[in-house]
């Protein structure tokens, strides 16, 4: 009973074990209860007895596999955790970043130089990734992750990691949404969000099943479910999903749209749009996802003062926006970005009526600076998306083509489906004209 204290065993197994008790409690107790809040005040406790296992092992030199056991410990105690003295300039250089990022970065270093099974570099990787993301570091959390090639080998590693994996990638999403990256945003996020087992995938709950599950098989999913304090918030997911698809799609579906094939970029997102269309009586928006339908509509008129309106209003901010660090800065740069891709919609739809435009008439209908319409209408010219050319002296766009009209693309596609009718009447009749011997025997059936 006095010190110095002599354990039976190896260290560093009765402190995994006794982490993993730990985060069975969490795991068995109601998030919404007093009692979750208090076991949760321990968490402070276990990291500083990791801290204090990881000086006791540097001190005796204990082998290198053994170490990074025990730092892996420590990194999936910090990953999820958000510093707010993290400093957000990315040309700074370590020494001038925050405590917590230069030792979670000593110790992923040290886990992916030492370390000789792949299961630990992987999650150390995957950790590292998700707290950059998390801290707005995009360009070395993307580069990170692209450079691991993980993808490719993620399908052969275990469960947990790759939940780990998911979890990374969606705060990937979270963070080029972040920054402005909405392509990127879109990218990361569309596979999860389109997958329908979006809880089962990121270890947040278990979606009811098809198929009757075992108990065993039951035990090992509830056994892999995250404790409620490193959730992330699948509503404020779903919001930065749709709202990357619909500044995304929309103008690509304009675009398109003549040639009588209308191509998607998220077949999710036109789910939800063709679901609300097909809603009899519509009311003022309630969810998250009813404010997106109603900007997306407004938004493929041009009309974006109506889609801000249903993006950013009081009722979206508490419910999405206000979770994100400095949030102001977010909700101007989606404005922005709502601004510019009402332009080019409003140019692509208008560009089969107007001869000309002024551009001091586009500066005042979407209150953007002219050199950033110059730098839009170059860009679509450039990509061949708007046959037009811009008149510097008069400052003005002229239309060289106009594209065909509503009707007439109905048209063409009117014409395209009689077409394939007549060449199926056709080949029906060659079939009936044919002479079928029977075949005798059966099918085996597969």
């Amino acid at each position: 009973t006095d010190p110095p204290y002599r354990l039976h065993g190896c260290i560093i197994n009765l402190f995994e074990h006794m982490d993993d008790e730990y985060t069975k409690i969490l795991q068995n107790i109601d998030a919404r209860a007093p009692d979750y809040i208090e076991k949760l005040q321990f968490e402070t406790k276990v990291f500083e007895l990791c801290t204090k296992l990881n000086r006791y092992l540097e001190m005796k030199e204990y082998s290198s596999n053994d170490i990074c056991r025990a730092y892996l410990r420590k990194v999936e105690h910090m990953y999820y955790r958000f510093d707010y003295n993290f400093k957000w300039d990315e040309s700074l250089s370590d020494h001038a970043l925050s405590e917590s990022y230069q030792e979670m970065k000593s110790l992923c270093r040290y886990i992916l130089s030492k370390d000789q099974t792949d299961r630990l570099r992987t999650r150390a990787m995957l950790c590292h990734i998700y707290y950059l993301a998390l801290h707005d570091h995009w360009y070395e959390a993307r580069d990170m992750m692209a450079m691991s090639a993980l993808q490719n080998s993620i399908d052969r590693s275990d469960a947990s990691t790759q939940i780990l994996y998911n979890r990374a990638t969606v705060q990937l999403g979270l963070c080029a949404f972040r920054k402005g990256f909405i392509k990127d945003s879109h990218q990361a996020l569309a596979d999860l969000q389109g997958s329908g087992r979006l809880k089962e995938l990121l270890a947040q709950g278990i979606a009811p099943n098809r198929y009757e599950r075992t108990k065993d098989e039951e035990n090992r999913e509830k056994a892999r479910l995250l404790p409620y304090h490193q959730h992330i918030n699948l509503e404020l997911m779903e919001c930065v999903y749709l709202v990357s698809a619909m500044l995304s799609d929309v103008n690509h579906c304009l675009t398109h749209y003549p040639d009588g094939r209308r191509r998607m970029i998220s077949r999710n997102f036109h789910h939800v749009l063709k679901s609300s269309e097909r809603q009899t009586l519509v009311g003022s928006p309630e969810t998250v996802r009813d404010h997106v339908v109603a900007a997306s509509k407004a938004l493929f008129v041009g009309d974006w003062q109506n889609t801000v309106k249903n993006i950013v209003n009081p009722k979206m901010n508490s419910k999405v926006w206000d979770l994100f660090h400095e949030s102001s800065a977010v909700k101007q740069m989606l404005i922005e970005k709502i601004k510019m891709e009402a332009l080019r919609t409003f140019l692509l739809g208008h560009s089969s009526i107007c001869d000309s435009l002024s551009l001091s008439f586009l500066e005042k209908q979407f209150d953007l600076e002219i050199k950033i319409i110059h730098q839009i209408i170059s860009k679509m010219i450039l990509m061949d998306e708007l046959m037009a050319s811009l008149n510097d002296p008069t400052n003005c766009l002229i239309m060289h083509r106009s594209e065909p009209s509503k009707l007439q693309a109905m048209a063409l596609r009117l014409a395209e489906r009689v077409n394939q009718l007549g060449e199926l009447n056709e080949r029906l009749i060659e079939i009936r004209n044919t002479v079928v011997l029977p075949v005798r025997g059966r099918f085996n059936a597969t």
